[in-house]
């Protein structure tokens, strides 16, 4: 398949899955950094216990080593030499990921270095948009440049963003990785498929400790990179392939966009810096409908795993759309309009939906905390009198006051 071994593939994936295995055996040894202490406080922690965060490391050795051993034969130097331009952008994550706070605005300077290096080295960028009147600005090389720096660094924080539940941020980039994969096989770019089979299976490698259990934690280095790699593979298959719709690759790639956007919009419409952690993301909000509505308090090591189950599916149809429709701009930019409504809407929707849930779920435990209140109230008004040689209180008052004091137990309360 596409000049791949199968032996090949199990390699990248071998490699992946035991780097990752070693670093959750060993994590008594490096726990410390390799977990950050303020990780299960975060506002947008799903997550209790301390769990290496330095996933992506596993990851890039198994790529890595398809870029640099396995592809030199048969694809040239030119995969080599994007293999370089990841350093900067795992560097810059992986300093993250081991306590040494490295700034979001840091962090997107590493993702633009190294989409710099890849225009630099592999002489390509984004060369059209498929909006007419605004290609023309794509004949201008230092503004195409600057649109695709831009995008690089964008897509790469995208998958950061995603980054919430189990499997997540992976399971995204393996549908990213297929839908890129396909479509650079239907068009002849038999290198730029290879790489995409390469990142799934160490994706693959990664997401056998990471999901369901979470036994290690992508990170940024491991996002930013898968970010960085996906971003690169569909410039260079943009920038090669003349047919190929630029709404196409928006659509294999619309769940960590949209959610970008989305997470930008919304904070900047509460006067939050773009930058800010919140809880508001779409697979937060998923979670918290299903803890909500099916699962109650307590169980997040269930929602999140679930999470993931019930988003990945979503993301697949937007991917299969691009793929079908690759060369198709005006059937791809039209899907691509109907896909964002249902995103924003269903977004719109599942937030009044959860909002309404929490609130009866609220004004259930304090009616339970009342009447608990009023029968304790009565309880004590019972004893006294009866202290005082007043009579007992009826046998009716007594079942009432039992009634409230188990009903105040409900589950409901508990949640």
């Amino acid at each position: 398949m596409l000049g791949l071994s199968d032996n090949s593939l199990l390699v990248v994936f071998g490699l992946s899955l035991a780097v990752n295995a070693a670093i959750v055996l060993t994590k008594k040894h490096h726990i410390g950094r390799s977990a950050r202490s303020v990780d299960q406080i975060a506002v947008q922690s799903a997550h209790k216990a301390p769990t290496p965060r330095i996933g992506g490391v596993g990851i890039i050795f198994g790529v890595l080593v398809a870029l640099l051993v396995v592809m030199q034969p048969q694809h040239g130097s030119v995969w080599w030499l994007f293999a370089v331009s990841l350093a900067p952008i795992f560097v810059a994550g992986l300093a993250e990921d081991t306590g040494f706070d490295i700034s979001p605005t840091a962090r997107l300077l590493a993702a633009a270095v190294s989409s710099v290096m890849c225009v630099v080295l592999l002489g390509l960028w984004v060369p059209r948009a498929d909006i007419p009147g605004i290609d023309l600005l794509f004949a201008f090389a230092p503004f195409a440049i600057v649109f695709t720096v831009f995008a690089g660094s964008g897509i790469c924080h995208a998958f950061n963003l995603i980054d919430g539940v189990n499997g997540l941020a992976a399971g995204t980039g393996v549908v990213g990785a297929v839908g890129l994969g396909i479509i650079a096989s239907m068009s002849g770019e038999a290198g730029v498929a290879a790489v995409a089979w390469y990142l799934i299976a160490a994706l693959l490698g990664f997401l056998v400790l990471n999901y369901p259990l979470g036994k290690i934690f992508l990170g940024d280095a491991g996002a930013y990179t898968v970010g960085h790699v996906l971003a690169w593979l569909s410039i260079v298959l943009l920038a090669r392939v003349d047919s190929l719709s630029t709404w196409a690759i928006l659509l294999v790639l619309f769940w960590p966009l949209a959610d970008t956007v989305l997470a930008i919009y919304r904070r900047q419409r509460s006067g939050k810096p773009a930058g800010q952690p919140d809880r508001l993301h779409y697979h937060q909000l998923v979670m918290r409908t299903l803890e909500i509505a099916l699962l109650g308090r307590g169980r997040r090591h269930i929602a999140n795993p679930l999470t993931t189950m019930v988003i990945l599916p979503l993301a697949c149809l937007p991917m299969l759309a691009g793929v079908w429709l690759w060369d198709k701009p005006v059937a791809a930019f039209l899907v691509f309009l109907v896909f964002s409504m249902l995103f924003f809407g269903s977004y719109e929707l599942g937030m009044r939906f959860a909002n309404r849930l929490a609130r009866r779920t609220k004004r259930a435990a304090q009616e339970a905390k009342n009447r608990t209140v009023v029968a304790l109230g009565s309880k004590i008004a019972w004893l006294q009198g009866n202290a005082n040689g007043h009579r007992p209180l009826p046998a009716s008052g007594r079942a009432s006051t039992r009634v409230a004091v188990v009903e105040s137990h409900s589950p409901v309360d508990a949640r």
